[in-house]
């Protein structure tokens, strides 16, 4: 499988433009979409053929079984060198936001506070406020990393007001593409600890590693066994139509987990889980590939908002397919977006939605042909020249 092409490389505008998702059908056709977390690439063939057969035999009913978990354990043990994760604390979810919703219900009540690192990914915001709980920020530093004296502090806090306050964990981070360190992760275990949080954490971008960067799974680290983890192939594989993810549970959270409600896991699509597991057991070489065109977009983009926009900061990010763009020297109003899209006919999304420290921000995705995002950074150029 060696020389598998670049599959940012294998879709053309037109082609693109075909496709009926959220990505190509939110803005005019003269939009170029670099926003929302779809990639430009075409399925995988392991799961292009994994899905096939299952059409072509019917197979198209409810979920079933724990193949998802065995192979997500599998691709845990080879890339992250992780064998913690017992199949027989997993549970199948529609979602990881679901995912996420289901598992504070286990360990937070009505009114509990939820912690989270802004700027964080906004369904964060929707989600937990929509499930009656209440968002609490703990900033982020100003390198997009944890503040470790903010998070004890509004720890404190919550511990004062709550005895089931949670923490959200955003691992590696959305939008920064922050990968947390096992000391990092360590200390936000012993953190959580002392001051009786439960930490759900959200790993759906982990196998999206840049070169030198090493993913740590937070059920991996000392002191974290009353952890609860969401993780999914849908972001690195492109599933985001085919719903499946996978909870996770620590040693001391099996009971938590246990009380899941039964119909929760008739929530997932049983293509979906067909989907993600071929993905995990096949699609590596194709993951590989992807990597390393990321790698290429990556010093791309650094490369070209170097030459045409310098007073936009960009720091590539250590995972994700994210960029996030520091425009604030531009003396553009909070959201730089509007203008982008208005005057350059680019979308991307909008920093403010991402929480506090997220005016003056954009966040492009770069998960796309090198041709897309080298137009993308002529047209916002020219928006603002």
């Amino acid at each position: 499988m060696d020389g598998m092409p670049n599959p940012l490389c294998r879709l053309t505008l037109e082609q693109l433009r075909r496709r009926t998702s959220m990505k190509w059908r939110t803005y005019p056709q003269d939009v170029l979409p670099l926003w929302v977390a779809e990639m430009d690439v075409p399925l995988a063939e392991p799961i292009a053929r994994a899905v096939r057969d299952a059409v072509a035999l019917g197979d198209t009913g409810y979920p079933a079984g724990t193949a998802y978990a065995e192979a997500l354990a599998d691709f845990a043990r080879t890339r992250w060198s992780w064998d913690g994760l017992a199949v027989e604390r997993t549970a199948i979810v529609p979602d990881v936001m679901l995912g996420i919703v289901e598992m504070l219900k286990l360990v937070s009540g009505p009114g509990d506070p939820v912690v989270v690192n802004s700027p964080v990914y906004p369904p964060f915001y929707q989600f937990v406020g929509n499930m009656g709980r209440q968002v609490v920020e703990a900033e982020l530093g100003a390198d997009g990393r944890i503040d470790f004296e903010v998070l004890e502090d509004v720890f404190a806090r919550v511990r004062k007001q709550s005895a089931r306050p949670a923490y959200l964990l955003c691992s590696p981070h959305n939008p920064t593409g922050a990968v947390h360190s096992a000391e990092e992760l360590a200390d936000v275990a012993a953190l959580a600890r002392t001051y009786g949080v439960r930490v759900v954490v959200d790993e759906i971008h982990a196998p999206l590693m840049a070169a030198g960067a090493t993913f740590v799974p937070y059920l991996s680290v000392p002191g974290a066994g009353s952890g609860l983890s969401l993780m999914s192939a849908s972001k690195a594989w492109n599933l985001a139509g085919l719903k499946a993810a996978v909870a996770v549970a620590g040693p001391d959270a099996a009971d938590d987990l246990a009380r899941l409600p039964e119909e929760v896991g008739h929530g997932p699509s049983h293509v979906g889980v067909i989907a993600h597991t071929a993905a995990l057991r096949d699609g590596g070489a194709w993951l590989d590939a992807l990597l390393t065109g990321l790698d290429d977009n990556r010093r791309l983009l650094a490369g070209l908002l170097a030459e045409a926009l310098p007073a936009v900061r960009y720091e590539p990010a250590q995972a994700t397919y994210l960029a996030w763009l520091d425009c604030r020297a531009l003396d553009l109003p909070d959201d730089p977006a509007a203008v982008f899209l208005e005057r350059g006919r680019v979308a991307l999304n909008s920093g403010v939605p991402f929480g506090t420290g997220g005016a003056g921000f954009v966040r492009l995705n770069l998960a796309t042909s090198p041709e897309l995002i080298t137009e993308a950074v002529r047209r916002m150029a020219a928006a603002v020249d």
